[in-house]
């Protein structure tokens, strides 16, 4: 009997892997004689580059970046296993939590640094690069992750403007003939899982900039500064993003992936899917487990278990979600393919409790899980 376990992180207490580990364990331990295929997964917010490294047997590196306010962080991307794939997470060089709370300003945090990890997976040689876009500092519409790859962005004087979302009020014309030219034979995929627009009501600045430190004055002006970019992208470049879904993902770096990288978005959880080569494993297993922190109605808005829900559908698979806690509004996930929905939690017990000992946990409701499968199947 071959076993898949595809858990998402738990936020807080278990890394995807860890938390497949455990699920591992918690198998073996009720059906010794099963395979188990380990594949943490994420949906390209925090944990992809770890989750895809583990998943396909790839390697981490670290490289030295401009962070969002222009100090030197240590970022890590990963290389996947075909030695061909790199994958980025925006936030490891540009992340609301590498900026200290009395710093945080969305119209001076820079994307700079995602350039930079762009380029230094390019010297690695990649050719298809998965970039995870949740968790960010900035609101400078990906404007600094193009100047790092050579991009100019010019004042009406012809200076270069400076970094930061205000920035993007001086900008008169933007020139990408100085882009590096290994860009144009790297396939780029976008994980990216909100489908807000650049600008207006929904835009970046509105929905994400206060969460970055904006004012309700900064949210005007930041605004403001994104739609002058959109307007000279749609004028010097040809394409007009600014209404496109996800184009205000990590204040508007889809829109600059897209716009300015030629860069394609989709549902995080697709891309992990299709990068981890989790279909192939399908074809051939009896059973999915997967999981995360809290499975509750958000899930239904694509997180991973609805995702690997809907990639064991043509499988015929089963899946089985067990997460640290579920709420009844969940219940909605059995509608879309999922055989049941289990909480790790063996009875009353503090939030702290359960995070310290989530491992345990995990496992031993994962065993109980498989138990009552084989109950099931006579076995």
């Amino acid at each position: 009997m071959r076993i898949i376990v595809a858990p998402d992180s738990f936020k807080g207490s278990l890394t995807a892997v860890a938390a497949a580990e455990a699920m591992r364990q918690g198998v073996l331990a009720a059906l010794p004689e099963a395979e188990v295929v380990a594949m943490p997964m994420a949906d390209g917010g925090e944990g992809t580059v770890a989750a895809l490294v583990a998943g396909t047997g790839g390697r981490l590196m670290t490289q030295v970046v401009t962070g969002p306010l222009g100090e030197p962080v240590e970022a890590a991307f990963g290389l996947l296993g075909d030695g061909e794939t790199a994958v980025i997470e925006m936030a490891a060089a540009s992340g609301l939590l590498l900026v200290p709370a009395h710093r945080r300003d969305p119209k001076v945090t820079t994307t700079y640094g995602i350039g930079e990890l762009i380029r230094a997976a390019l010297d690695q040689g990649a050719s298809r690069m998965v970039i995870g876009i949740g968790g960010s500092a900035t609101n400078d519409g990906g404007v600094g992750m193009a100047q790092a790859l050579g991009g100019r962005f010019l004042k009406a004087d012809g200076s270069e403007v400076g970094r930061g979302g205000a920035a993007l009020l001086e900008l008169d014309q933007i020139d990408l003939s100085g882009l590096d030219p290994r860009l144009r034979r790297v396939e780029l995929l976008v994980a990216c899982d909100v489908d807000n627009p650049l600008t207006g009501d929904r835009g970046a600045s509105a929905i994400y900039g206060p969460q970055k430190g904006a004012t309700m004055f900064d949210v005007g002006l930041l605004d403001k500064a994104l739609t002058r970019l959109a307007d000279l992208m749609a004028r010097d470049l040809g394409g007009d993003v600014r209404n496109r879904p996800g184009a205000g993902a990590a204040g508007g770096l889809g829109a600059g992936l897209m716009g300015l990288l030629g860069a394609s978005l989709r549902p995080g959880i697709e891309v992990v899917v299709e990068a981890t080569g989790l279909a192939e494993r399908l074809a051939s297993a009896s059973l999915l487990i997967t999981g995360e922190g809290r499975t509750d109605g958000q899930t239904l808005a694509g997180k991973v278990p609805l995702g690997l829900a809907r990639a064991a559908a043509p499988h015929g698979v089963p899946v089985i979600v067990i997460s640290g806690a579920v709420t009844a509004d969940a219940d909605r996930l059995l509608d879309e393919g999922i055989a049941a929905l289990l909480s790790c939690a063996p009875g009353p017990i503090s939030l702290d409790e359960a995070m310290a000992e989530a491992g345990g946990l995990l496992q031993r409701a994962t065993a109980q899980a498989v138990r009552l499968i084989r109950v099931g199947a006579g076995r």
